[in-house]
């Protein structure tokens, strides 16, 4: 590990976290608004109103220009496993391939199959047919972020696989393991229902900026409706697959879990930081040791939300990296000792099964097995362990924002409800430009978490068996810092374009889409 090279590991994680934010930036309002549209054109076809078609072809004309947009940059997510994390995909390829081919063969096949009926089938197929091909393609797309996720998940609770020592990977040997994972259940929950609230806020901004300019009301009217009240629905379920959250990372990821709360040493009784001011403290030993220049907590709630008991112990970043033998936590050096161990075993293993030196292969082999959960950390068996702390500052404020973000959406969704109900909405200019101001909230928001859950678990690429350092390609910095410029410059163009697509279509309104 002495010939690692740096900067090609900085590059390859800065090219793929650029490419996976703006990806994000398309798929939440493609969860949610394929939804909404659906609910819409479910309304139409119950009433036959024909104000809820031009309401339905709407929405559905901004749902498709982001879901095309989206495509693009998802297919260069995944290339990028294999240009710049190829040691990665060789490790565990066999398992973190099969939900990805699962998604292109089934979810997208699905979505791409019905979206053209979706589009140009109004006057060629059925009101109920037509209907059903706008219900696949919502399916499909949450289905296609299933199977995103499933893999996801499983970089954060390795599951279901064995580690095949004859071929040096991991094999699947338990499918379901790794679809029905706690990790993996909450983590497609919890994100698809941020998909919901922020497609919400994003109809129901675009509908305020509408009333703004005192055009279509009753379109806007409507549509703030059927938003608010899928929103409001979404943010309810959002919160309870929050709570679940944190005691999946508490119990799994325990680095993560200290670190997005600033927990530098264990306590029982925890207190929650709700609000906070951080400063780093330069005179303790180690990065990233924080101290609280103000905040303000609710005493038992950290170990309540952890164990869901007040008077739970939580471990905290030094009990991690230091080891606590009264609750049974190993230091971080003597787990890289053990990973050490068995990365020496699996080479062992190797060259004695090569040689035909059974007994040799065979100690190895227990070897291996009795280590192999401490894995990767023995490649920081020579290094500063207090590389294996994530950024706690980016963790700490990323949480605490996202969740008073969210809290503003249930509010503004409550809001907006009662007030288009009374039919007072109009009058109430603060509330319709907040709404409206929502909408890039609401995408920081979704990015936030996102930046939470990948910077959280840093540095591991699989949790705790393979980390970023020896995940990368082997291949040249300067190829990877160019191809990040390239990257750069082609997203944000169609960033860009993408945006300016969007306002032409609505400044022309719902009478304008097709």
């Amino acid at each position: 590990m002495e010939h690692i090279d740096f900067s090609l590991v900085d590059w390859s994680r800065a090219q793929f976290a650029l490419t996976a934010i703006y990806h994000w930036l398309f798929v939440p309002l493609t969860l949610g608004l394929s939804f909404i549209v659906a609910f819409m054109e479910t309304i139409y076809v119950r009433t036959g109103n024909p104000e809820w078609k031009r309401i339905t072809k709407f929405w559905m004309t901004l749902f498709g220009i982001n879901f095309a947009i989206g495509v693009a940059t998802g297919i260069i997510l995944e290339f990028e496993f294999g240009t710049n994390w190829s040691n990665y995909s060789w490790f565990v390829g066999d398992i973190f391939g099969a939900p990805l081919a699962i998604e292109g063969i089934l979810a997208f096949f699905l979505e791409s199959t019905f979206i053209a009926v979706m589009f140009f089938g109004w006057n060629k197929v059925s009101k109920k047919f037509h209907l059903l091909s706008t219900w696949l393609v919502a399916f499909g797309s949450n289905l296609s972020a299933l199977w995103i996720l499933v893999a996801n998940s499983w970089m954060q609770y390795p599951a279901g696989m064995k580690f095949n020592l004859d071929t040096a990977r991991n094999e699947m040997v338990n499918f379901w393991e790794v679809l029905f994972s706690p990790v993996a259940i909450n983590k497609f929950l919890h994100t698809i229902s941020s998909g919901y609230v922020l497609a919400s806020i994003f109809v129901m901004g675009v509908s305020a900026w509408f009333l703004l300019k005192n055009r279509e009301h009753l379109f806007a009217k409507r549509s703030m409706i059927v938003a608010s009240v899928f929103g409001l629905v979404a943010t309810a379920f959002i919160i309870l697959t929050g709570d679940g959250s944190a005691r999946v990372v508490a119990k799994y990821q325990p680095m993560k879990f200290a670190a997005m709360e600033n927990l530098f040493t264990g306590q029982q009784n925890a207190p929650l930081a709700v609000i906070g001011l951080l400063q780093t403290n330069k005179s303790e030993p180690g990065p990233n040791k924080q101290d609280f220049k103000i905040k303000i907590e609710i005493p038992n709630m950290l170990s309540y939300m952890a164990f869901l008991d007040p008077n739970a112990y939580v471990p905290g970043i030094q009990d991690l990296v230091n080891g606590n033998s009264e609750h049974n936590l190993p230091s971080y050096q003597e787990r890289s000792q053990k990973g050490k161990l068995a990365i020496t075993a699996l080479a062992e293993y190797r060259i004695a099964k090569n040689a035909g030196n059974d007994s040799l292969a065979n100690a190895s082999l227990t070897t291996f097995q009795e280590n192999y959960a401490h894995f990767g950390y023995g490649y920081y068996a020579n290094r500063d362990v207090n590389e294996l702390i994530p950024n706690v500052k980016a963790t700490f404020y990323s949480f605490r924002i996202m969740v008073f973000l969210g809290l503003h959406f249930l509010a503004l969704f409550i809001v907006v409800l009662i007030l288009t109900l009374k039919n007072t909405i109009d009058k109430k200019k603060v509330i319709l430009y907040t709404a409206l101001w929502s909408i890039p909230l609401a995408y920081i928001a979704s990015e936030l978490g996102w930046v939470l859950a990948e910077l959280g678990r840093q540095p591991w690429v699989i949790q705790d068996i393979l980390p970023t350092i020896a995940a990368v390609s082997q291949v040249s910095a300067s190829s990877v810092q160019v191809t990040f410029v390239l990257f750069a410059v082609i997203f944000t163009a169609l960033l860009i374009a993408e945006i300016k697509i969007m306002t032409t279509q609505i400044k022309k309104g719902p009478g304008g889409h097709e």
